[in-house]
Parts: structure tokens; C-alpha cells; sequence
């Protein structure tokens, strides 16, 4: 984490246990090195709930919302 320098936008399907696990401690050491980020937790979705191939796990609602917070999040660090 110390060796992070530009500003991370964090994005965790609610359905992900695996994964999730790891998001306490992960935002602790984040917040412990003044790192700039965002982070989402989409409730209810799987982990690949943005992959439109796989219908068992695609969820459109949060993966339009997730798509747009990218967009917004790459707009807000990148054209300043």
C-alpha cells in the first residue's frame, strides 16, 4: 500500500465473500497511508456481475452503476 501513488477506485460485488474478506483491512492500510480512493460495495450481485457473457452472474443495474462511477471517477482524476 505505501508504494501506491495515484488514486484508486474500488469496486466489490456484496455476493464475493472470498474477496470481501480482505476489504476491512485493506481500506485500514489505505486510510492508514493517506491513499485517495473510492470504494463501492454492490449488495446482492456476484463477483463478474460487469460480465455480459456469463448470464448466471451479470446483474445490469449494478453494472451500469459501476460503469458510471468509473467513467465519473476516471473524469475527476484525469481531466482534472
Amino acid at each position: 500500500v505505501p508504494k501506491i501513488t495515484a488514486p484508486l477506485c474500488l469496486q466489490y460485488a456484496g455476493l464475493d465473500t472470498r474477496i470481501n474478506e480482505g476489504i476491512e483491512a485493506y481500506v485500514a492500510a489505505l486510510e492508514a497511508n493517506d491513499k485517495v480512493f473510492e470504494i463501492h460495495i454492490y449488495e446482492g450481485v456476484n463477483h463478474a456481475f460487469n460480465n455480459d457473457t456469463n448470464e448466471a452472474r451479470y446483474d445490469k443495474t449494478a453494472a451500469d452503476l459501476a460503469w458510471g462511477r468509473t467513467v465519473a471517477f476516471l473524469k475527476k482524476f484525469l481531466e482534472g
